[in-house]
Protein backbone atom coordinates (compact mmCIF):
# COMPACT_ATOMS: atom_id res chain seq x y z
CA UNK A 1 0.00 0.00 0.00
CA UNK A 2 2.80 2.40 0.92
CA UNK A 3 4.58 1.66 -2.38
CA UNK A 4 1.40 2.37 -4.35
CA UNK A 5 0.88 5.67 -2.53
CA UNK A 6 4.48 6.67 -3.17
CA UNK A 7 4.06 5.88 -6.89
CA UNK A 8 0.91 8.01 -7.07
CA UNK A 9 2.70 10.93 -5.40
CA UNK A 10 5.59 10.59 -7.85
CA UNK A 11 3.22 10.44 -10.83
CA UNK A 12 1.37 13.56 -9.69
CA UNK A 13 4.63 15.43 -9.17
CA UNK A 14 5.81 14.33 -12.61
CA UNK A 15 2.52 15.45 -14.18
CA UNK A 16 2.81 18.83 -12.43
CA UNK A 17 6.41 19.28 -13.60
CA UNK A 18 5.51 18.32 -17.18
CA UNK A 19 2.56 20.71 -17.15
CA UNK A 20 4.72 23.54 -15.86
CA UNK A 21 7.25 22.95 -18.67
CA UNK A 22 4.63 22.93 -21.43
CA UNK A 23 4.46 26.05 -23.67
CA UNK A 24 1.23 28.09 -23.94
CA UNK A 25 -1.68 26.40 -25.72
CA UNK A 26 -1.47 28.78 -28.70
CA UNK A 27 2.20 27.90 -29.21
CA UNK A 28 1.51 24.18 -29.02
CA UNK A 29 -1.34 24.47 -31.53
CA UNK A 30 0.82 26.53 -33.89
CA UNK A 31 3.56 23.90 -33.83
CA UNK A 32 1.08 21.09 -34.49
CA UNK A 33 -0.49 22.99 -37.36
CA UNK A 34 2.90 23.68 -38.92
CA UNK A 35 3.82 19.98 -38.92
CA UNK A 36 0.36 19.03 -40.24
CA UNK A 37 0.55 21.58 -43.09
CA UNK A 38 4.10 20.55 -44.00
CA UNK A 39 3.15 16.87 -44.26
CA UNK A 40 -0.05 17.71 -46.13
CA UNK A 41 1.95 19.70 -48.70
CA UNK A 42 4.47 16.87 -49.04
CA UNK A 43 1.72 14.34 -49.75
CA UNK A 44 0.04 16.59 -52.29
CA UNK A 45 3.38 17.02 -54.07
CA UNK A 46 3.40 13.27 -54.72
CA UNK A 47 0.92 13.96 -57.56
CA UNK A 48 2.71 16.63 -59.65
CA UNK A 49 0.74 15.84 -62.79
CA UNK A 50 -3.01 15.70 -63.16
CA UNK A 51 -4.01 12.07 -63.71
CA UNK A 52 -7.61 11.08 -64.31
CA UNK A 53 -9.46 8.33 -62.44
CA UNK A 54 -12.93 6.89 -62.90
CA UNK A 55 -15.33 7.02 -59.96
CA UNK A 56 -18.46 4.88 -60.20
CA UNK A 57 -21.10 6.44 -57.97
CA UNK A 58 -23.62 4.20 -56.22
CA UNK A 59 -26.80 5.04 -54.38
CA UNK A 60 -30.50 5.70 -54.94
CA UNK A 61 -30.94 7.08 -58.46
CA UNK A 62 -27.16 7.19 -59.01
CA UNK A 63 -26.21 3.66 -60.06
CA UNK A 64 -24.43 3.71 -63.38
CA UNK A 65 -23.16 7.28 -62.97
CA UNK A 66 -19.48 7.60 -63.82
CA UNK A 67 -17.38 10.63 -62.85
CA UNK A 68 -13.94 11.49 -64.21
CA UNK A 69 -11.95 12.96 -61.32
CA UNK A 70 -8.34 13.91 -60.50
CA UNK A 71 -6.13 11.37 -58.76
CA UNK A 72 -4.73 12.54 -55.43
CA UNK A 73 -6.75 15.76 -55.57
CA UNK A 74 -10.45 14.95 -55.85
CA UNK A 75 -12.31 13.86 -52.72
CA UNK A 76 -15.72 12.25 -52.15
CA UNK A 77 -17.01 15.77 -51.49
CA UNK A 78 -15.66 16.85 -54.90
CA UNK A 79 -17.73 14.04 -56.39
CA UNK A 80 -20.81 15.13 -54.42
CA UNK A 81 -20.50 18.60 -55.96
CA UNK A 82 -21.04 17.02 -59.38
CA UNK A 83 -24.37 15.59 -58.17
CA UNK A 84 -26.89 17.76 -56.29
CA UNK A 85 -26.88 20.25 -53.43
CA UNK A 86 -28.64 17.59 -51.36
CA UNK A 87 -25.62 15.30 -51.65
CA UNK A 88 -23.24 18.12 -50.71
CA UNK A 89 -25.11 19.23 -47.60
CA UNK A 90 -26.30 15.86 -46.30
CA UNK A 91 -23.34 13.55 -46.94
CA UNK A 92 -21.35 12.82 -43.78
CA UNK A 93 -19.05 9.98 -44.80
CA UNK A 94 -18.30 7.77 -47.79
CA UNK A 95 -17.62 4.18 -48.74
CA UNK A 96 -14.80 3.81 -51.26
CA UNK A 97 -14.58 0.29 -52.63
CA UNK A 98 -16.42 -0.77 -49.47
CA UNK A 99 -13.95 0.98 -47.14
CA UNK A 100 -15.04 3.82 -44.83
CA UNK A 101 -13.58 7.01 -46.23
CA UNK A 102 -13.60 10.60 -44.85
CA UNK A 103 -15.38 13.03 -47.14
CA UNK A 104 -12.28 15.28 -47.43
CA UNK A 105 -9.70 12.54 -48.04
CA UNK A 106 -8.33 12.50 -51.63
CA UNK A 107 -9.05 9.52 -53.86
CA UNK A 108 -5.93 7.77 -55.15
CA UNK A 109 -7.29 5.36 -57.76
CA UNK A 110 -10.35 4.47 -59.81
CA UNK A 111 -13.03 3.22 -57.43
CA UNK A 112 -16.69 2.85 -56.54
CA UNK A 113 -18.16 5.50 -54.27
CA UNK A 114 -21.20 5.52 -51.99
CA UNK A 115 -22.09 8.67 -50.08
CA UNK A 116 -23.49 8.03 -46.60
CA UNK A 117 -26.05 10.13 -44.70
CA UNK A 118 -27.81 10.01 -41.34
CA UNK A 119 -31.06 8.97 -43.04
CA UNK A 120 -29.74 5.86 -44.79
CA UNK A 121 -31.64 2.63 -44.19
CA UNK A 122 -28.73 1.49 -41.98
CA UNK A 123 -26.96 4.55 -40.53
CA UNK A 124 -24.86 2.56 -38.01
CA UNK A 125 -21.48 3.51 -39.49
CA UNK A 126 -22.43 7.18 -39.86
CA UNK A 127 -23.82 7.32 -36.32
CA UNK A 128 -20.61 5.87 -34.88
CA UNK A 129 -18.51 8.36 -36.84
CA UNK A 130 -20.78 11.15 -35.63
CA UNK A 131 -20.40 10.09 -31.99
CA UNK A 132 -16.63 9.99 -32.46
CA UNK A 133 -16.71 13.45 -34.04
CA UNK A 134 -18.76 14.90 -31.18
CA UNK A 135 -16.19 13.54 -28.72
CA UNK A 136 -13.39 15.10 -30.78
CA UNK A 137 -15.24 18.43 -30.63
CA UNK A 138 -15.52 18.11 -26.86
CA UNK A 139 -11.76 17.56 -26.57
CA UNK A 140 -11.14 20.61 -28.74
CA UNK A 141 -13.24 22.75 -26.41
CA UNK A 142 -11.62 21.38 -23.27
CA UNK A 143 -8.10 22.06 -24.51
CA UNK A 144 -8.64 25.83 -24.52
CA UNK A 145 -11.42 26.19 -21.93
CA UNK A 146 -9.03 27.09 -19.12
CA UNK A 147 -6.89 29.46 -21.23
CA UNK A 148 -3.27 29.32 -20.00
CA UNK A 149 -4.28 29.49 -16.34
CA UNK A 150 -4.43 25.71 -15.96
CA UNK A 151 -3.01 22.91 -18.07
CA UNK A 152 -5.18 20.35 -19.84
CA UNK A 153 -3.89 16.96 -21.00
CA UNK A 154 -6.26 15.32 -23.48
CA UNK A 155 -6.18 11.58 -22.86
CA UNK A 156 -8.06 8.88 -24.74
CA UNK A 157 -11.39 9.22 -26.49
CA UNK A 158 -13.16 5.96 -25.64
CA UNK A 159 -15.00 4.27 -28.48
CA UNK A 160 -18.49 3.83 -27.08
CA UNK A 161 -21.67 2.75 -28.90
CA UNK A 162 -24.34 5.36 -29.44
CA UNK A 163 -26.72 3.19 -27.42
CA UNK A 164 -24.87 4.11 -24.21
CA UNK A 165 -26.45 7.56 -24.47
CA UNK A 166 -23.40 9.83 -24.28
CA UNK A 167 -20.10 10.36 -26.06
CA UNK A 168 -17.06 10.96 -23.88
CA UNK A 169 -13.52 12.29 -23.76
CA UNK A 170 -11.04 11.53 -20.97
CA UNK A 171 -8.88 14.36 -19.72
CA UNK A 172 -6.38 15.19 -16.97
CA UNK A 173 -6.67 18.75 -15.68
CA UNK A 174 -4.05 20.75 -13.83
CA UNK A 175 -3.37 19.18 -10.37
CA UNK A 176 -4.49 22.49 -8.84
CA UNK A 177 -8.02 21.59 -9.97
CA UNK A 178 -8.15 18.20 -8.28
CA UNK A 179 -10.67 19.47 -5.73
CA UNK A 180 -12.73 21.37 -8.31
CA UNK A 181 -16.28 20.22 -9.08
CA UNK A 182 -17.72 21.83 -12.23
CA UNK A 183 -20.92 23.78 -11.76
CA UNK A 184 -23.87 23.82 -14.15
CA UNK A 185 -22.62 27.19 -15.39
CA UNK A 186 -19.21 25.66 -16.15
CA UNK A 187 -20.89 22.93 -18.21
CA UNK A 188 -23.00 25.54 -20.00
CA UNK A 189 -19.82 27.48 -20.80
CA UNK A 190 -18.27 24.37 -22.35
CA UNK A 191 -21.49 23.85 -24.34
CA UNK A 192 -21.29 27.42 -25.65
CA UNK A 193 -17.71 26.79 -26.76
CA UNK A 194 -18.80 23.73 -28.74
CA UNK A 195 -21.75 25.57 -30.27
CA UNK A 196 -19.41 28.32 -31.50
CA UNK A 197 -17.32 25.73 -33.36
CA UNK A 198 -20.50 24.19 -34.79
CA UNK A 199 -21.68 27.61 -35.98
CA UNK A 200 -18.33 28.10 -37.79
CA UNK A 201 -19.04 24.92 -39.81
CA UNK A 202 -15.38 23.87 -39.69
CA UNK A 203 -14.26 20.85 -41.70
CA UNK A 204 -12.43 17.87 -40.23
CA UNK A 205 -9.40 17.53 -42.52
CA UNK A 206 -8.00 13.97 -42.54
CA UNK A 207 -4.32 13.18 -43.01
CA UNK A 208 -2.88 9.68 -42.85
CA UNK A 209 0.71 9.88 -41.65
CA UNK A 210 3.68 7.80 -40.59
CA UNK A 211 4.15 7.45 -36.80
CA UNK A 212 7.26 9.66 -36.95
CA UNK A 213 5.16 12.57 -38.21
CA UNK A 214 2.49 12.05 -35.55
CA UNK A 215 5.14 11.86 -32.84
CA UNK A 216 6.46 15.23 -33.99
CA UNK A 217 2.94 16.68 -33.99
CA UNK A 218 2.41 15.57 -30.39
CA UNK A 219 5.93 16.26 -29.16
CA UNK A 220 4.50 18.13 -26.14
CA UNK A 221 2.28 15.25 -24.99
CA UNK A 222 3.81 12.03 -23.70
CA UNK A 223 0.35 10.46 -23.47
CA UNK A 224 -0.40 11.17 -27.14
CA UNK A 225 3.01 9.87 -28.15
CA UNK A 226 2.25 6.57 -26.43
CA UNK A 227 -1.17 6.53 -28.10
CA UNK A 228 0.46 7.09 -31.50
CA UNK A 229 2.71 4.08 -30.98
CA UNK A 230 -0.23 1.92 -29.90
CA UNK A 231 -2.42 2.88 -32.87
CA UNK A 232 0.46 2.44 -35.32
CA UNK A 233 1.10 -1.05 -33.94
CA UNK A 234 -2.58 -1.92 -34.45
CA UNK A 235 -2.77 -0.48 -37.98
CA UNK A 236 -2.28 -2.93 -40.89
CA UNK A 237 -0.36 -0.20 -42.76
CA UNK A 238 1.55 0.97 -39.69
CA UNK A 239 0.14 4.49 -40.09
CA UNK A 240 -2.11 6.70 -37.97
CA UNK A 241 -4.89 9.12 -38.88
CA UNK A 242 -4.74 12.77 -37.88
CA UNK A 243 -7.51 15.32 -38.28
CA UNK A 244 -7.43 19.10 -38.20
CA UNK A 245 -10.42 21.20 -37.20
CA UNK A 246 -9.66 24.90 -37.29
CA UNK A 247 -6.31 25.14 -35.49
CA UNK A 248 -6.83 21.95 -33.47
CA UNK A 249 -5.01 18.76 -34.52
CA UNK A 250 -6.13 15.45 -33.08
CA UNK A 251 -5.44 11.75 -33.30
CA UNK A 252 -8.45 9.60 -34.20
CA UNK A 253 -9.12 5.90 -33.97
CA UNK A 254 -11.66 6.02 -36.77
CA UNK A 255 -13.20 8.27 -39.42
CA UNK A 256 -14.92 11.52 -38.51
CA UNK A 257 -17.83 13.16 -40.30
CA UNK A 258 -17.27 15.95 -42.79
CA UNK A 259 -17.80 19.11 -40.74
CA UNK A 260 -18.88 20.54 -37.41
CA UNK A 261 -21.96 22.09 -39.02
CA UNK A 262 -23.51 18.62 -39.25
CA UNK A 263 -24.02 18.83 -35.48
CA UNK A 264 -27.20 20.49 -34.30
CA UNK A 265 -28.36 19.99 -30.74
CA UNK A 266 -25.19 19.65 -28.65
CA UNK A 267 -24.72 19.80 -24.90
CA UNK A 268 -21.90 19.00 -22.46
CA UNK A 269 -23.66 17.08 -19.69
CA UNK A 270 -21.10 15.94 -17.11
CA UNK A 271 -17.48 15.80 -15.96
CA UNK A 272 -16.92 12.73 -13.81
CA UNK A 273 -13.86 11.89 -11.74
CA UNK A 274 -12.33 8.48 -12.49
CA UNK A 275 -9.59 8.55 -9.87
CA UNK A 276 -5.84 9.02 -9.94
CA UNK A 277 -3.81 7.64 -12.83
CA UNK A 278 -0.32 7.99 -14.31
CA UNK A 279 -1.18 11.46 -15.65
CA UNK A 280 -2.97 12.78 -12.58
CA UNK A 281 -6.65 12.84 -11.73
CA UNK A 282 -8.46 11.33 -14.70
CA UNK A 283 -11.84 12.82 -15.57
CA UNK A 284 -14.44 11.78 -18.12
CA UNK A 285 -16.21 14.62 -19.92
CA UNK A 286 -19.51 13.59 -21.48
CA UNK A 287 -22.00 15.06 -23.86
CA UNK A 288 -25.08 14.54 -25.98
CA UNK A 289 -25.80 15.59 -29.53
CA UNK A 290 -28.10 15.04 -32.49
CA UNK A 291 -27.19 15.74 -36.13
CA UNK A 292 -28.76 18.45 -38.22
CA UNK A 293 -31.09 16.03 -40.00
CA UNK A 294 -32.49 14.59 -36.77
CA UNK A 295 -34.21 16.84 -34.24
CA UNK A 296 -35.76 15.97 -30.88
CA UNK A 297 -38.61 17.69 -29.05
CA UNK A 298 -37.45 19.47 -25.90
CA UNK A 299 -39.22 16.96 -23.65
CA UNK A 300 -37.42 14.06 -25.36
CA UNK A 301 -34.16 15.97 -25.26
CA UNK A 302 -34.54 16.52 -21.51
CA UNK A 303 -34.88 12.78 -20.93
CA UNK A 304 -31.91 12.03 -23.16
CA UNK A 305 -29.88 14.62 -21.29
CA UNK A 306 -30.68 13.09 -17.92
CA UNK A 307 -29.42 9.77 -19.20
CA UNK A 308 -26.27 11.40 -20.63
CA UNK A 309 -25.38 12.82 -17.20
CA UNK A 310 -24.71 9.34 -15.81
CA UNK A 311 -21.15 8.04 -15.94
CA UNK A 312 -20.44 6.12 -19.13
CA UNK A 313 -18.84 2.81 -18.19
CA UNK A 314 -16.54 1.95 -21.06
CA UNK A 315 -16.72 -1.78 -21.81
CA UNK A 316 -13.38 -3.48 -21.31
CA UNK A 317 -12.16 -5.55 -24.25
CA UNK A 318 -12.61 -9.22 -23.64
CA UNK A 319 -9.36 -11.09 -23.14
CA UNK A 320 -9.33 -14.68 -24.25
CA UNK A 321 -8.44 -17.04 -21.43
CA UNK A 322 -6.06 -19.79 -22.54
CA UNK A 323 -7.36 -23.30 -21.86
CA UNK A 324 -6.03 -24.93 -18.70
CA UNK A 325 -3.63 -27.82 -19.22
CA UNK A 326 -5.00 -31.25 -18.33
CA UNK A 327 -4.58 -32.10 -14.65
CA UNK A 328 -1.95 -34.63 -13.79
CA UNK A 329 -2.97 -37.56 -11.59
CA UNK A 330 -2.21 -36.99 -7.93
CA UNK A 331 -0.61 -39.93 -6.25
CA UNK A 332 -1.31 -38.72 -2.71
CA UNK A 333 -4.80 -37.18 -2.45
CA UNK A 334 -7.80 -36.42 -4.08
CA UNK A 335 -13.26 22.68 -2.31
CA UNK A 336 -14.35 24.40 -5.73
CA UNK A 337 -11.75 26.28 -7.84
CA UNK A 338 -12.78 29.23 -10.08
CA UNK A 339 -11.77 28.62 -13.70
CA UNK A 340 -11.97 30.44 -16.99
CA UNK A 341 -14.81 28.29 -18.32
Amino acid sequence: MATRTLCQVFQRRYASAAAAARPPVAEVRSQRNAVFSREQARQRALYPRIEKIEVSVRGPGLDGMLLIMNRGMSTPLSCARHLTEHHVTNSALALVDGELWPLHQPLTQSCSLTLLTFKDSDPTLVNQAYWRSCAALLGQVLETAFKDDYTVELLSTPEVPVTLGAFCCDVALDPQLDSWTPSEESLRSLTRGAQQLIHQDLIWEPLEVAPSVALEVFSHSRFKQEEVEQKAAQSPKGTVMLYRCGDHVLLSGGPLVARTGLCSQYEVTALHSLGQGPWGLRRRAQGLSLPLQLQAHHTVWRKLRQRAEKLVEVPRPEVATPPSPPALPDSTSDQPVTTSV
